[in-house]
């Protein structure tokens, strides 16, 4: 039997890890692969939770996490350490996901050390390398990198081909956030008792995230500024905040929603009950990239809370509307979504999910398997 093939998967944070999970199931249960897994915990709790949930476990972690890091702190703790970790395993090929600090760190060790690397989620663009910010410029040094691109959408692919990438490295293999929200579906789950009694008290709510960088500040307070007064408008509507664990979020919302009967800001649920939130809610208002591809998963609209979407299809398909970050308009926009809402009035999707059917994993694992085979490895 030939010699299993070497892979090393690197992810940090919540939304990689949830991202990662398929891929990782896919490698581990293909006997050409030998599967390692190694974590940055660039989000020690919030990554923990997923890996929790999916029976995940590292096999190298390097606990990172501090508080108050910055990001170039982030990039020099964890750039020698990975490296120690790819000269020791000599991995054939490493897979980072996405657009985070960790996922760029990572194919920069890769490359460093002559390690071909693929890249999940390959291709999202902006029109400014400062939107999101630092995620916009990650992914384009992430694809510049890597050797393999695992596109989720035929336009990530275009972008790809028109920065000069050869398109043999490429595949639309869609996105794997599908995979996992269709693995969580089967999952049984119970929210918190807090949780439970908002969603008794309010017969619609809203599920509301917040948490890039480039809204940290005054774009925040303007958030938090409009949602209180639809808040205060409409006090028959629940306002379900899911709270990232930076202090930086809560010290700007709190003084704003924190006092509002119809506003509850809830510690970051669990991932389970996270999809069933946003599943039973009227819409979502969301500064996320990765919650406008869950949502589209779970045929729920999106109002995104930036200037800019790197997630167009969504847009396109009808799922979604970016509204910025003015008080008036997000306001408006949202006032304006639940009278459509309620009146069943909001446009439907013109097409079918955009990312994909939920079998993205596989068709990675059998690119990836076909180009190493190619290549005298398999």
């Amino acid at each position: 039997m030939p010699v299993p093939v070497r892979v090393l998967s690197i992810l940090g944070t919540r939304p990689e890890a949830i991202k990662m999970v398929p891929v990782i199931r896919a490698f581990c249960s293909r006997e050409e692969f030998q599967h390692t897994l190694a974590v940055t915990a660039q989000h020690r709790e919030l990554m923990d939770q997923v890996l929790s949930l999916f029976g995940v476990t590292a096999d190298f972690d390097l606990n990172i996490m501090q508080e108050g890091q910055e990001l170039d702190e982030i990039v020099t703790r964890t750039l020698s350490r990975l490296g120690e970790i790819i000269r020791k395993l000599r991995p054939d090929c490493i897979l980072v996901q996405g657009d985070t600090t960790t996922a760029f760190t990572g194919a920069l060790a890769g490359f460093y050390n002559r390690v071909p690397v693929g890249h999940v989620e390959a291709g999202l663009r902006t029109s400014d390398r400062f939107l999101p910010y630092p995620e916009e410029i990650n992914r384009r040094l992430t694809d510049q990198l890597a050797s393999f691109h695992f596109c989720p959408t035929e336009g990530a692919r275009q972008n790809l081909l028109a920065e000069d990438l050869a398109d043999e490295n490429m595949v639309v293999a869609g996105n794997t956030v599908v995979d996992a929200v269709n693995l969580v579906a089967q999952m049984s789950f119970t929210f918190t008792r807090e949780v439970t009694a908002f969603r008794k008290r309010f017969a619609e709510y809203l599920v509301v995230t917040i948490h890039r960088r480039e809204n940290w500040g005054e774009p925040l307070t303007r958030i938090a500024t409009a949602l209180a007064s639809f808040a205060r408008k409409h006090p028959e509507v629940g306002l379900l905040v899911a709270l990232h664990p930076n202090p930086i979020l809560r010290e700007r919302l709190a003084p704003a929603l924190g006092e509002l009967p119809n506003v509850l800001l809830a510690p970051s649920p669990g991932y389970r009950e996270f999809v069933h939130l946003m599943k039973d809610a009227a819409f979502i208002v969301t500064d996320s990239g990765g919650i406008q591809e869950e949502a589209c998963a779970l045929a729920k609209f999106v109002l995104v809370l930036r200037r800019e979407t790197e997630r167009p299809e969504a847009v396109e398909a009808g799922f979604a509307r970016v509204v910025g970050t003015e008080t008036e308009c997000v306001e408006s926009e949202v006032s304006l979504t639940l009278e459509q809402v309620r009146a069943k009035h909001l446009p439907p999707p013109t097409a079918d999910n955009p990312f994909g059917d939920g079998k993205s994993a596989e068709r990675i694992a059998d690119f990836l398997a076909a180009r190493l085979h190619s290549q005298g490895l398999l």
